[in-house]
């Protein structure tokens, strides 16, 4: 299927994670024009080769999506560059602390919401404006299957991802007959560096990687968890105009646990 993207302006950020490359890869591979960040120049470094795509089809950003003025500028400088805003993927994530709920803190909650909620937002916020202006654009915030469900010690991750799948509905009913549709894409465990430190904190440093997903993809149909790519391909419809008619969704990738009833 042509998804009609070739020469978009696409916004990610987060784009040196797991996930974030691929998202990436994948939107240089249709031909898009691209606006990368990371929280560090050396991860930009070592990913900005791995990308096939010409040099002047690219921007790179050190940017703390937590950090309003920041976020807002790379939306002011990518418009500056290539003129629009087609695309915007708020990918960056941060899992924070296991912690019950008795034993939660201010600190570990602020960490995740800032990151987790906090980024989004800013971003839905600038890109927003600005796609006004042009009467058209595509948001995709890559959360959770953990924005509908709970999970024991993650009441911070899980709440936050609970929050943005929130802004997202509202952001997309605002915007709804301006030629402007927003989505949160939720997969269940990832096959990433966030993962396994998930993994850890909860079975402990010496566990495999097989042992562990054999834990954690149980409850799964599929008895695997998503690759990187899968997430990819799926934010490159919902940014598409194929996908012009679903807004405020939340597009699970669960391998079928939803369909199972938990």
């Amino acid at each position: 299927m042509d998804l009609n993207l070739e020469d978009k302006v696409v916004m990610i950020t987060g784009s040196t994670g797991g996930v974030g490359e691929c998202l990436a890869k994948a939107f240089a591979a249709e031909g898009c024009k691209l606006a990368i960040s990371s929280t560090k120049q050396e991860k930009l470094d070592k990913l900005v080769p791995t990308i096939n795509i010409d040099p002047d089809k690219l921007l790179t950003f050190v940017v703390d999506v937590t950090k309003e003025d920041q976020v807002k500028a790379m939306v002011e400088k990518t418009v500056e560059k290539f003129g629009v805003l087609d695309v915007q993927v708020n990918n960056a994530g941060y899992e924070g602390l296991s912690l019950p709920v008795d034993e939660q803190t201010v600190e570990n909650m602020m960490n995740v919401y800032n990151v987790n909620v906090f980024g989004p937002l800013f971003g839905m916020k600038y890109a927003i404006q600005q796609m006004k202006k042009q009467g058209h654009g595509a948001i995709v915030n890559i959360s959770s299957q953990a924005s509908c469900t709970g999970s024991p010690t993650m009441s911070a991750y899980v709440s936050s991802k609970h929050a943005i799948f929130g802004f997202s509905k509202c952001a997309a009913l605002e915007v709804a007959e301006l030629g402007i549709h927003i989505n949160c894409i939720g997969p269940g465990p990832i096959d990433t560096p966030m993962m396994t430190k998930l993994e850890k904190q909860a079975l402990g440093d010496n566990v495999s990687k097989e042992e562990a997903m054999k834990v954690f993809a149980a409850s799964y149909p599929t008895k695997r968890y998503s690759r990187p790519e899968e997430v990819a391909d799926l934010a490159l419809f919902l940014a598409s105009d194929k996908s012009s008619n679903i807004t405020g969704s939340l597009v699970t990738m669960d391998g079928g646990q939803a369909a199972t009833g938990r």
